[in-house]
């Protein structure tokens, strides 16, 4: 599966996600248990980034960052159902894909770094795309 059919179907399972836990909304003191679960997860996958050096480093931290967000706007959709949530979670995804996908092009050099930056726009375009299609549904 290619990054832009994984961030695709990603951004699906999303929006099917957010329908289903319309009728399940949290309470305020489990909401903030997540919230603080997100952060801690987030401080830990850091510190094991730091024992990474260079561009692996580099990506680790784009992955933790991108991972807190996701969760983040996942938390605020299960909190408060929303179309606009649902967007946001859709809009982290592809957001965090790309950070990831242009640090991982870091690594390269030449015409094989300037085809991962030119792949990882397109995965960016086509996720915004689709996110702009959610809108007018």
């Amino acid at each position: 599966m290619t990054t832009r059919q994984h961030l695709l179907m990603m951004a699906i399972a999303s929006v099917c996600f957010a329908g289903t836990q319309a009728a399940n909304a949290m309470t305020r003191e489990e909401y903030k248990a997540a919230k603080d679960k997100i952060e801690a997860d987030y401080k830990s996958a850091k510190a094991q980034c730091d024992t990474l050096k260079d561009n692996a480093k580099d990506v680790c931290e784009k992955q933790a960052k991108g991972q807190e967000n996701v969760a983040k706007a996942e938390l605020e959709q299960q909190y408060k159902p929303s179309d606009s949530h649902a967007r946001k979670v859709a809009e982290e995804k592809v957001k965090a894909g790309y950070e990831v996908a242009k640090e991982k092009c870091d690594d390269m050099q030449g015409d094989a770094k300037n085809a991962c930056q030119k792949e990882a726009k397109a995965v960016e375009a086509k996720g915004k795309a689709d996110i702009k299609a959610m809108k007018k549904m």
